[in-house]
């Protein structure tokens, strides 16, 4: 899928979407005009998001995007999209850290005026490491970087976990626990959501074995002291930030926000990387072997907030188990559209199927 044409994500008309989206801005800047609204030309392939101006004579807000709700006729990667719990994360961020996350404008709860709920925030210029064609193939911006260059947008993107992580008081996260599992630690209740998740993703199609033996793995490989509960982006990969030159100028998608430990966003990291550079090393290619390895960033890490990272072997596999049951509802979502025919194997669907069977065997790492 990385290296393929990218998958349908939404049956939305943009255009449509602009007239509506005028109407609704007219209330709040009469004469207001949006223009220009297009597609971002890589990544996000759940909650929708559209760039546009805004053209008015009084109002210093030029460049917005609009982060909305999923399509539920483009068979939706998640069951609920809370665009409310979006927007507070983004505000609790903006309040609490220098961490650079977009300002937040308007949030709309009604899903009368574009058909589903919405929030307009501050559109920030710079450069997204791409997804298609990943960044660690030859011919992208990254790839082309001097190892220097590569090694300051991976500090400055240590960087930014950090000073998450350290700098939102910790009770300011709660919230973000899953209330349909109000019992048991953050992680606990963490597995737990994303058990529920998969259940809701092999509703009526075939189940994943290698699914659920990694969820088997976890169960039986549970880390004895999981650590204090800290606020996670959730998604948090470099193909998530726009960077001005290799500093991170705005830090995006914060829909996977949780409350759990800090190993959570940290074996995120790590695994969306290696999945991109497995894909490159297994396409013939060499990649980024020397960018954003494990080692370095869990030593990284502990230097820039005096945590030691623990248990990053689970953190990674359930990393990679959360990316597979993704991966599975968007392959899903191609058979449903009929972009491919469905394989007799589920797994086959799973894009990494071969490192998360070496991570259940234990064979991975070594």
């Amino acid at each position: 899928m990385a290296t393929a044409p990218r998958p349908r994500t939404s049956t939305r008309d943009p255009e449509d979407v602009g007239r509506r989206l005028t109407a609704w801005l007219d209330a709040r800047l009469p004469g207001a005009r949006v223009t220009d609204i297009r597609v971002p030309s890589s990544n996000g392939m759940s909650s929708e998001t559209l760039l546009f101006d805004i053209e008015h004579p009084d109002t210093p807000v030029r460049a917005c995007a609009l982060r909305l709700a999923a399509d539920p006729a483009a068979y939706t990667v998640f069951p609920v999209y809370d665009m409310a719990r979006q927007h507070r994360v983004m505000r609790l961020v903006a309040e609490h850290t220098d961490v650079p996350v977009p300002r937040v404008r308007w949030l709309e709860e009604d899903p009368a005026p574009l058909g589903a709920p919405f929030f307009v925030m501050d559109r920030a210029e710079g450069r997204v490491p791409p997804d298609v064609m990943p960044y660690t193939y030859e011919g992208n911006w990254l790839h082309a970087a001097t190892d220097a260059e590569r090694d300051r947008l991976q500090e400055n993107t240590l960087s930014v976990l950090a000073r998450l992580h350290d700098q939102v008081p910790p009770g300011e996260a709660e919230f973000l626990l899953p209330a349909k599992f109000p019992k048991g630690s953050a992680l606990t209740r963490h597995v737990a959501a994303q058990r529920d998740y998969y259940a809701w993703v092999v509703d009526g199609v075939p189940r994943s074995p290698l699914i659920e033996a990694a969820f088997d793995w976890l169960d039986a490989h549970w880390p004895e002291d999981e650590g204090p509960a800290v606020l996670n982006w959730g998604d948090a990969r470099i193909g998530n930030i726009v960077y001005d030159g290799f500093e991170p100028a705005a830090v995006l998608d914060w829909e996977m926000a949780a409350c759990g430990p800090r190993e959570l966003d940290l074996g995120w990291t790590v695994y969306l990387h290696r999945f991109f550079q497995d894909l490159t090393v297994g396409f013939g290619q060499r990649g980024l072997p020397d960018f954003l390895r494990r080692a370095d960033i869990e030593r990284r890490y502990a230097e820039l907030t005096g945590h030691t990272p623990r248990d990053m072997e689970f953190h990674t596999l359930y990393a990679a188990l959360r990316h597979a049951v993704v991966m599975l509802r968007i392959a899903y979502r191609q058979v449903h559209f009929g972009e491919v025919e469905p394989p007799l194997d589920p797994d086959a669907l799973i894009l990494h199927r071969a490192t998360l069977e070496a991570m259940v065997r234990g064979t991975y790492w070594s």
